[in-house]
């Protein structure tokens, strides 16, 4: 004989009207006692509620995104008599008797720290997987990673997900292609929660412009596909600077302004000429590594409608003049908003240079399907040590390299640095 009771949701301590991001149990699966059936997550922390009965789930009586507090309805379960926890004090009618259980299992309070892994079952009761059994802190790391936990074959005991599993799906996806949203690749990213802001003061909206929006589902796609690494290092630029400022009437006289962004690009060139692994795109099967034997440098330009990357195509067979020049004539056609899509295309790598704002250092996306960016940072005067014990002064530029760890290791992106900071360091090392 069986009965049909109703789980409540139990004190969760200093918590109230806090969001359920997951539901673990449908209609008509068999639950154990002290199995997880929800995930919250407030400000704080994430907590999986779990069951305080063990039967079959004949009804759901929440959702995904829905906001509870303590006592709220979770589910009706049916439970045998057998399984049944023992009844509290008699009562005058049945109805009475599951409030009383469930107002006892109310004034037990459920831990809620974010790593607290839900009770696994016995070894020698059957498991009826139900969904994804995940600690709320794997749930968190997958959702990190944009990964749908539901998709995801757990190694632990009784088929439990575990960090490392996470992990490998997502390596798996990467190794395959199968990188993008949605049930293609695994890696959906769940949507923002719609947050009041205007509780807590005045607030203004003002949307976001056209590049900004475009350049922002382009800058996500690439950090959740590409698993990023960035490699830094500096290069001495004392002569390269003192070279540069002594071809400044030159320059003007061509009607140019020679800026140190042209040398870094001949200096990019040569460094991916010397590790052509640089210069390449995987193709979509995610199998082949796609080398170029062109060299097309995108530039980051700052604009007032947000960050645009034009493509100066065959640096190698221009010179510092003729590059200063199409630069110059490119940053302003795209300060004015009047470059055309195929401007920005066929990029080999790219350079973002924010040395004429500032800062010391940053970490650059890669722009895929490139499988590097180059990031400069302002140079600085720094003492440079001296074969003899003494010190000089030294114009010293910070480079920041982030690449596509996939076609790329760490040692061949220390390699690239450290090769691209001697060539800025004895540009004469271009003409090798």
């Amino acid at each position: 004989m069986s009965t049909t009771e109703k789980i409540l949701l139990p004190d969760v301590g200093d918590f109230a009207d806090i969001e359920i991001i997951e539901v673990l149990i449908s209609p008509g699966d068999q639950i154990d006692l002290e199995e997880s059936i929800i995930i919250l997550e407030s400000d704080k922390a994430t907590m999986d509620i779990p069951s305080p009965l063990a039967g079959k789930v004949t009804s759901v009586s929440v959702k995904v995104g829905e906001r509870v507090s303590e006592g709220a309805e979770i589910a009706l379960v049916e439970v045998d008599e057998a399984s049944a926890p023992a009844d509290p004090p008699a009562a005058s009618s049945a109805a009475p008797n599951v409030e009383e259980k469930q107002q006892q299992v109310a004034q037990q309070p459920v831990p809620a720290p974010a790593t607290r892994p839900a009770p696994v079952p016995p070894s020698d009761q059957p498991v009826v997987k139900t969904g994804a059994h995940a600690s709320p802190a794997i749930r968190r790391f997958a959702r990190e990673l944009g990964v749908d936990i539901t998709r995801v074959t757990g190694s632990g005991n009784k088929g439990r997900i575990v960090k490392e599993d996470v992990q490998q799906f997502v390596k798996t996806a990467l190794s395959s292609g199968a990188t993008g949203g949605g049930s293609s690749g695994g890696l959906a990213v769940s949507d923002a929660p719609a947050i009041d802001f205007s509780k807590f003061g005045e607030i203004e909206t003002e949307q976001l412009g056209r590049i900004k929006k475009i350049s922002g589902a382009h800058l996500h796609r690439s950090w959740v596909t590409v698993p990023h690494v960035t490699q830094f290092d500096e290069a001495e630029i004392t002569e390269l600077e003192s070279f540069r400022k002594s071809l400044a009437k030159e320059a003007e006289k061509k009607g140019v302004r020679l800026t140190p962004l042209v040398f870094i690009m001949k200096a990019v060139v040569a460094a991916l000429q010397e590790f052509p692994q640089f210069n390449a795109s995987l193709d979509p099967s995610g199998q082949n590594l796609i080398l170029k034997k062109y060299f097309h440098i995108g530039i980051a330009v700052d604009t007032p409608n947000g960050l645009m990357v034009p493509v100066i195509r065959d640096v190698d067979q221009k010179g510092i003049y003729a590059l200063s020049a199409e630069v110059a004539e490119v940053a302003a056609r795209a300060r004015d908003g009047k470059l055309s899509p195929a401007e920005m295309q066929g990029g080999c790598f790219s350079i973002s240079s924010l040395g004429g704002i500032g800062g010391t250092q940053f970490t650059p996306i890669v722009n895929a399907p490139e499988v590097a960016i180059l990031g400069v940072a302002r140079s600085k005067m720094q003492p440079v040590y001296q074969d003899d014990g003494s010190f000089r002064p030294g114009l010293i530029l910070p480079l920041a390299l982030s690449y596509d760890h996939r076609v790329i290791d760490g040692a061949q992106g220390a390699r690239f640095t450290h090769y691209l900071s001697q060539v800025l360091t004895d540009f004469r090392r271009v003409l090798l």
